[in-house]
């Protein structure tokens, strides 16, 4: 495993990120133990979570299970871990039980820290930009949580390059603790980000931390454009959210993309999922990718991409197809 720095943070994260959103619907607790232990003895450190995990559940009656998960795993080797969390979803009927205002932020943290036993964590991330509440407010209350010791940095999810520019500049302007990373969707099918939001992140030392690296698991190639899958992000299994990953990647030119990518794995004697999370590290504005699995076999070949280097003539293919 290698490790660096996240965005111009004193974080020391490993380059590869274990995701946690399955845990406690796909993924019962002893197997996302499983997962956690395999991660961390291929020297993971770095581990991503958030509030609203596990999502695609009926209700919000579970809202919060994942962390409690991971809290309890944490259990006497918390300083050996990175830990990131995030804040916005809803987390119940209460209307204002989510979003980026100072009241359910400050609310949200210290939910977040008594389901995960510990103190702080390292990164606290708004996990979608609230375009119904005023940036300068959800600063401010991000700030504030960074002062009281309750996170050491603050980081954003699902924003676009225009927002962040304009949350940074008025963090710039008043003083206030900025955004040190963002956490945009970005695989190798889904490649919007390289238009504007990663040459922002490398003009403001900002980390890169993509989640939907193997786009739901659709660049496993384990899926076939007549499949109904009876498990997984594409299937019923996780409520409305197959739709919108179906919406996503569910298309003739996907497919396409997927059996000619496969064919360049298959030269490189490695999986098309060791691909595509190296295709991410080959990255130099991305920090880590965020890797998830339902099942502790479903890590391996991600964490093999630490170990592969990809020579100017596979990017070249890559980029083509």
């Amino acid at each position: 495993m290698q490790y660096t720095t996240l965005g111009n943070t004193d974080l020391e994260v490993s380059r590869i990120c274990l995701g946690t959103m399955t845990f406690g619907k796909q993924t019962g607790e002893d197997e996302a133990s499983r997962i956690l232990d395999a991660a961390s003895s291929a020297g993971v450190t770095f581990i991503d979570t958030a509030d609203g995990y596990p999502m695609g559940m009926p209700d919000l009656s579970r809202a919060g299970l994942t962390e409690k998960v991971v809290g309890r795993w944490l259990k006497g080797k918390r300083d050996r871990f990175i830990i990131a969390t995030k804040a916005g979803a809803q987390m119940s009927d209460d209307p204002e039980d989510q979003g980026g205002s100072r009241k359910h932020l400050l609310d949200a943290i210290d939910g977040s820290l008594r389901r995960l036993d510990t103190d702080y964590v390292d990164l606290y991330q708004m996990h979608f930009d609230d375009l119904a509440t005023p940036l300068e407010e959800t600063l401010r209350a991000l700030d504030e949580i960074v002062t009281s010791g309750k996170a050491r940095y603050i980081g954003v999810s699902n924003i676009g390059a225009e927002r962040l520019a304009e949350a940074l500049a008025i963090s710039d302007r008043l003083g206030l603790a900025r955004y040190v990373s963002v956490q945009p969707r970005y695989n190798l099918i889904y490649r919007d980000a390289e238009r504007d939001l990663l040459p922002l992140a490398k003009t403001e030392h900002l980390g890169v931390i993509p989640y939907n690296p193997l786009a739901g698991g659709f660049l496993t190639n384990r899926y076939r454009s007549s499949d109904a899958p009876a498990t997984g992000r594409f299937s019923a299994e996780i409520g409305r959210f197959a739709t919108m990953y179906r919406e996503r990647y569910w298309n003739d030119s996907a497919f396409r993309f997927v059996e000619r990518a496969q064919r360049i794995a298959d030269n490189l004697n490695v999986t098309l999922t060791t691909l595509a999370i190296a295709w991410l590290l080959s990255k130099p504005a991305v920090t880590a990718p965020i890797v998830g699995a339902s099942k502790v076999e479903q890590l391996t070949d991600s964490l093999k991409a630490a170990d592969v280097q990809l020579d100017a003539g596979i990017l070249a293919q890559l980029d083509e197809l």
